[in-house]
């Protein structure tokens, strides 16, 4: 808390110029301004290390790991200029004609500017007449600011008919959003079902008022409004309506049909889709007919008896009306049970705890059939990105229905035990944030990077048919891909590491881009200027996507001890090589590192790692796909939870109250804490809480009047509701997903689940303390040194 803090004191607020190279950015946690000035916004990439080592024998002394998280569709703030859109028409980007690295600010201008010497490969390319330009004294062009590409770190390029993959490419094809619904009997109970049915029956009803909810709610939103792409007045998104369950119902919802037509398809295993006109259809044209049919679904599947369901199917349906629409699209899929019904793609029970601490683990965080991987593969392919709400009342393999949606590029969101009243503000936010983000379809990624090293490992919501090309069905605003590079040669000191990441996709209007980011990092031959440089919050992200693609193939006791040796020998390194003499029994942390211990053990005790009867195996394959995609500040996030005390807050400011490190000892009996973690938020009420407070936020007169089932706080008039509700507010802004809130009483049952975040304690189902994880690394530190 104390090293966030310290940077929030000296940077926060200020404006951060990326003119330099190798500079270290402000914290995640710090809010800054940023101007792009030559290198790419930090909000675009972070790395472990802003300084490489010039040899790899001195990369694995150090044994830093040097990755790039790179987040190429960002939400930057509206205080920050947006990426202007270069157009050089049929010519297209300019590229070198060895390395094909965009034109950037790296290259540099020769001969009177008729050529010009690629950053990246050293290569001299002429110049193409229509972009020829004089230089000035230094050398530089005189239309330098005026070319986004020459002074600026990241900027778009409209791409040419030689980018897109269509055949008809001089059409451009919109994308589309089909809306996918499972229908089987445990959500429409028929008569003489119990009760939790019944419940259930009113949740499919929830979803499709929330379809609407998302399709019409909101003028911002940038599927379903003018995109102004192209001066389009009206958006040209069309949506699709499919549910599903033994068998599947498409919709036809022409504009020009009276009421809407159900064609049903129950050869499931080898899935067509029967209409195409009037399946996909725009939302303006056809909202009559689209509400009528939201009207009719309860009512046409409320006698249904039918209780097994497909999965693999519905995919496979979705992604061949997008590929007979020769468009891309998003699935969103809203699905409750393990699909065990006779189709491609049907799963078991196979959540076996036997299987926990064993060296067979590890199978269940990979699907259990093979159905999926190739399925995924096609919807990459044509540029099919599926989004799944899953809301589980018992194991339903999230390992296996996971998969589809994390290698396409979309979204898993899990609500256990779903219950209307509780938890349908949480799924209604997550859904319309989902179709609000700003994406990107049909997109190929590749990293370019100066001679000397290479990217050589990629982890995320990715698909590769080759060493060098990641694929997107699609890419958001969350979506971060994260690179690990490794030395072929030696780096200059002179020329530094260059990095540029060139994204082609497809906007939602169907324009074929590019997005390019680019950024310099310096070179040393000192390990000294390595370790000054290193950002321990993006070290612990690469560690832990590695670590969480290692648990498919390592046991996970392997696993948890690479990390523990890898972070004593980072730091044994340093003590050996960097810090001035000193007593041996002493721990000393470079500057840039003093958090890692602390992380580390955060990473350590995540119940991915910890091989535990007492976690079910569907919560640990969630944050497992969850963590493999978050850029750097979700991560932070997410690992070490913010914690910050209310009965102390000042309702006359708009200032948060200061965080305080995640432990029991920071708690106490008079306070009220707030905990987030981009998942979870938790109200922890000690037992001797201010009458006062408890009155002003629940309306109840002490401590034992609080209703502790409430996931929402009641909206009163006085201050002190109205700042915790805008606290709370600022701390959900800008995450993935939305936070559910539990009211969690001292020494009450369900305080154990909290407890589980206070993450510098010794952990509930094991794992140890930050103290004690210290000294053992310490321990460790000192073997090696001797």
């Amino acid at each position: 808390i104390q090293v966030i803090e310290n940077d929030r004191a000296t940077r926060g607020g200020q404006v951060y110029t990326t003119n330099a190279r190798g500079q270290i950015p402000p914290l995640v946690t710090t809010d800054c301004t940023i101007q792009d000035q030559g290198n790419a916004s930090p909000r675009y990439i972070r790395c472990t290390t802003y300084c490489f080592p010039c040899t790899s024998d001195m990369a694995k002394q150090a044994q830093i790991p040097l990755a790039a998280i790179i987040k190429p569709f960002a939400t930057i703030p509206s205080n920050e200029t947006p990426l202007y859109l270069v157009n050089h028409g049929e010519t297209g980007p300019v590229r070198c004609n060895r390395c094909k690295a965009y034109m950037c600010p790296f290259m540099q201008f020769i001969e009177g500017g008729r050529r010009y010497q690629c950053g990246f490969c050293n290569c001299v390319n002429d110049v193409p007449p229509f972009y020829f330009q004089h230089l000035d004294h230094i050398g530089r062009r005189l239309d330098h600011y005026e070319k986004p590409e020459l002074s600026l770190g990241s900027y778009e390029y409209v791409a040419t008919l030689d980018y897109c993959r269509v055949l008809n490419a001089a059409v451009s094809y919109s994308a589309s959003a089909l809306f996918v619904l499972s229908v089987i009997s445990e959500n429409f109970p028929f008569q003489g079902r119990s009760s939790t049915d019944m419940v259930k029956c009113i949740l499919t009803e929830f979803l499709i008022e929330a379809a609407l909810s998302g399709l019409y709610g909101r003028t911002s939103n940038p599927f379903f409004v003018s995109h102004r792409e192209g001066q389009e007045e009206t958006s040209s998104l069309r949506v699709g309506f499919i549910t599903y369950n033994k068998v599947l119902h498409f919709f036809n919802v022409k504009s020009t049909l009276a009421r809407p037509q159900m064609m049903v398809v129950t050869d499931v295993s080898e899935v067509f889709v029967p209409l195409l006109d009037g399946f996909l259809v725009s939302y303006q044209e056809s909202q009559s007919v689209i509400h009528n049919l939201l009207d009719q679904i309860p009512e046409m599947f409320a006698d249904s008896n039918e209780n097994e369901t497909v999965f693999a199917p519905v995919i496979r349906a979705g992604m061949e009306a997008l590929k007979a629409a020769d468009c891309p699209g998003k699935l969103f899929i809203f699905h409750s049970s393990l699909p065990t019904a006779e189709a491609p793609g049907k799963l078991k029970n196979r959540d076996d705890k036997k299987l926990i601490n064993t060296d067979k683990e590890k199978i269940l965080f990979q699907p259990q059939t093979n159905v999926y991987d190739p399925l995924a593969k096609d919807c990459v392919a044509h540029g099919c990105c599926v989004t799944l709400f899953l809301f589980p009342s018992q194991y339903v393999d999230v390992a296996s229905l996971g998969l589809v949606p994390q290698l396409t590029g979309g979204t898993l969101y899990k609500y256990n035990n779903f219950q209307v009243h509780l938890d349908s503000q949480q799924f209604l936010n997550d859904l319309r944030n989902d179709i609000e983000k700003k994406i990107g379809f049909d997109a190929i990624m590749r990293v370019r990077t100066s001679t000397g090293f290479r990217a050589t490992d990629f982890f995320g919501g990715i698909y590769m048919n080759n060493t060098t090309d990641v694929e997107m069905a699609a890419i958001d605003c969350d979506k971060a891909v994260t690179v690990e590079f490794k030395h072929d040669d030696k780096l200059s000191e002179d020329s530094g590491a260059l990095i540029q990441c060139a994204v082609l996709y497809t906007t939602v209007s169907g324009q074929r881009r590019l997005r390019i980011h680019n950024l310099g990092l310096n070179c040393s031959s000192q390990l000294g200027d390595l370790y000054k440089s290193c950002e321990t919050d993006a070290l612990i992200n690469f560690f832990a996507k590695s670590a969480f693609k290692a648990v498919l193939h390592q046991p996970l006791k392997v696993i948890r001890e690479i990390l523990v040796n890898q972070t004593a020998h980072m730091l044994a390194c340093y003590r050996k090589n960097c810090a001035s003499p000193s007593a041996a029994s002493q721990l000393i942390l470079p500057d840039s590192m003093k958090v890692l211990p602390v992380y580390m053990n955060c990473l350590l005790k995540n119940c991915v790692l910890l091989s535990k009867p007492e976690i079910s195996t569907d919560e640990r394959a969630y944050q497992r796909q969850l963590v493999m995609t978050m850029g750097v500040a979700d991560s932070q996030l997410f690992f070490y939870p913010q914690l910050r005390p209310i009965h102390t807050l000042d309702v006359k400011s708009t200032t948060l109250p200061a965080a305080i490190r995640c432990s029991e000892t920071r708690l106490s009996e008079e306070g009220i804490f707030l905990l987030a973690n981009g998942l979870n938020m938790f109200l922890w009420l000690g037992v001797s809480s201010p009458p006062e407070l408890i009155q002003g936020i629940f309306n109840v007169p002490s401590f034992a009047h609080v209703n502790t089932d409430m996931t929402l706080l009641p909206e009163l008039g006085n201050l002190y509701s109205q700042t915790l509700r805008m606290i709370m507010g600022i701390i959900q802004q800008k995450r993935p997903y939305s936070m559910k809130l539990t009211i969690v009483k001292q020494r009450e049952q369900p305080e154990m689940v909290f407890r589980q975040f206070l993450v510098e304690d010794k952990g509930l189902y094991g794992g140890s303390s930050y103290v004690d994880f210290l000294c053992c690394v310490h321990k460790e530190i000192c073997q090696l040194l001797n």
